[in-house]
């Protein structure tokens, strides 16, 4: 468990976290998402007690993170793939962590195995690709078997059998129990690995949520509706208040009346229907809708 509470982070005259109050459960996969600029890197910092509050608190299972007497068996963290020395090779890294962390040289072999870097464990770090970087990076992150563990973008330079395993890794290791934070730009790879989500803009909370409820907050919603009386249908619909556009299959997409009202309105008036699907919108068109108002940079609008 990651607990917050009115976690500040100032920078001289710049707030880059304000007042966040969070709990991250065991169990699940949570998504750390916001803007660039929204906190998150401070955020996670704060956590590992990289950057030190300005006010409020963060603890990791009921404790400040420099108060944990084995850190290493607490929590582990990928933050920055690329912070290892070059000259290093693999192998040489993780027993420098191990030893580091009083943890048993033989854990060494078995991350490198699970990350799938045994047979590259004796080259140099410096000849990596930024894929192999990212794993040798989730390696020292569960070299210490922790309970905690958090994830910043770990997807990056991973191909598509690297992004499958990462996300059955992640889901797996919070089936065990453990807390599981993932901060990421890709929505798409959220949408398939998160199961709850907190969002944050200029440092502020946003949301704190499902990922199920999340999709629904967002206007972008339809339904589906396939009936051989389409066209009266979509009148009423229209009568109604809803908007409704002909697929080219024939199909309804209504958007402004929920599932029930449409069968509700079909029913009424005797009109078959023979599919009625409610489609939330995806993760990237619902968290661009919530954080529209907390964007920095913006492109000129082209005329």
């Amino acid at each position: 468990m990651i607990e917050a509470r009115e976690l500040s982070k100032r920078y001289g005259g710049a707030v880059a976290v304000d007042g966040l109050t969070f709990d991250i459960k065991p169990g699940v996969v949570t998504g750390f998402l916001g803007p660039n600029g929204a906190g998150k890197s401070t955020t996670l910092r704060m956590i590992l007690g990289l950057d030190h509050p300005t006010a409020g608190s963060v603890t990791v299972a009921g404790r400040d993170y420099r108060d944990l007497p084995a850190p290493m068996r607490e929590v582990g963290a990928l933050l920055d793939a690329g912070a290892v020395h070059g000259k290093l090779t693999a192998r040489q890294h993780l027993r420098w962590l191990a030893q580091a962390g009083g943890l048993p040289r033989a854990r060494v072999d078995e991350v490198l195995d699970l990350v799938g870097l045994s047979e590259v464990a004796g080259r140099r770090v410096g000849g990596f690709s930024l894929g192999m970087s990212q794993r040798l990076g989730i390696a020292a992150a569960l070299l210490g078997d922790p309970p905690t563990l958090l994830f910043d973008e770990p997807v990056n330079g991973l191909d598509p059998e690297g992004i499958h395993w990462i996300r059955t890794l992640m889901r797996r290791l919070a089936a065990e129990g453990r807390t599981v934070v993932v901060s990421s730009h890709l929505m798409n790879e959220m949408e398939e690995t998160a199961d709850h989500v907190l969002v944050i803009g200029r440092g502020r909370l946003i949301a704190d949520t499902s990922m199920a409820q999340f999709r629904q907050r967002s206007a972008g919603g339809d339904v589906r509706v396939v009936s051989p009386d389409a066209e009266a249908l979509a009148r009423l619909v229209d009568d109604a208040g809803g908007t409704v556009v002909v697929d080219g299959d024939g199909a309804l997409t209504i958007v402004g009346l929920p599932a029930a009202r449409i069968g509700d309105l079909a029913a009424e008036h005797r009109l078959r229907v023979h599919e009625l699907t409610p489609r939330s919108a995806s993760l990237e068109a619902a968290f661009i809708e919530l954080t529209h108002d907390s964007v920095d940079y913006r492109p000129a609008v082209q005329r």
